[in-house]
């Protein structure tokens, strides 16, 4: 029988109230803390204990204060930049390209939870991954939804909510999220 963890990996309902997940959670707490409250002097682009977290992130720089479920399943691309406040519930898998920048107070939630009320009491949800391309810019703000793919080049105006793919050079705004310019 599969462990709660494998299936949130595998994309299967799972429950998220299981000792192994909550103490990989923790572990995740400790990493953001050291990274939130370090002396920028000190912490320079990551703390190191939040960079050992995550799955990659060669260069990148994250203001604090700065969040995540678990880290692991973070995966950061050369140069990205996440401003103070950002966010990011990564049960699946988060790639953010090359280049890449989030906006102040930019959440990325790849958690979905059960719509039947005794499930979701009982902490069933799933994961679906959230895929960012290379050289984005996402306003501050904005909400990224699981199983989100944006293309490279495109932008994502401040305060939008994304709940459908956003292709290669687009640009758009709203809530939900529309096509405001065509992709290049």
């Amino acid at each position: 029988m599969a462990s709660e963890r494998e299936k949130m990996a595998a994309g299967e309902w799972y429950c998220c109230l299981d000792p192994e997940l909550d103490g990989l959670r923790n572990k995740a707490r400790i990493a953001v803390h050291a990274h939130n409250t370090m002396p920028p002097t000190e912490r320079g682009a990551m703390a190191p204990a939040l960079r050992a977290l995550f799955g990659a992130a060669p260069d990148a720089f994250l203001e604090a204060p700065f969040h995540c479920a678990y880290g692991f399943n973070i995966f950061l691309g050369q140069g990205v930049y996440l401003n103070a406040g950002c966010t990011i519930l990564d049960t699946a898998p988060v790639r953010i390209g090359d280049r890449s920048m989030l906006g102040p107070g930019v959440q990325l939630y790849c958690a979905d939870h059960h719509r039947d009320p005794v499930l979701r009491a009982e902490g069933h949800e799933i994961a679906r991954p959230i895929d960012i391309g290379a050289d984005v810019w996402i306003g501050g703000g904005a909400i990224i939804l699981g199983g989100i793919a944006i293309g490279d080049g495109a932008i994502v105006g401040a305060g939008s909510v994304v709940t459908r793919d956003v292709p290669t050079g687009a640009t758009v705004a709203g809530n939900p999220a529309r096509l405001i310019t065509p992709r290049v």
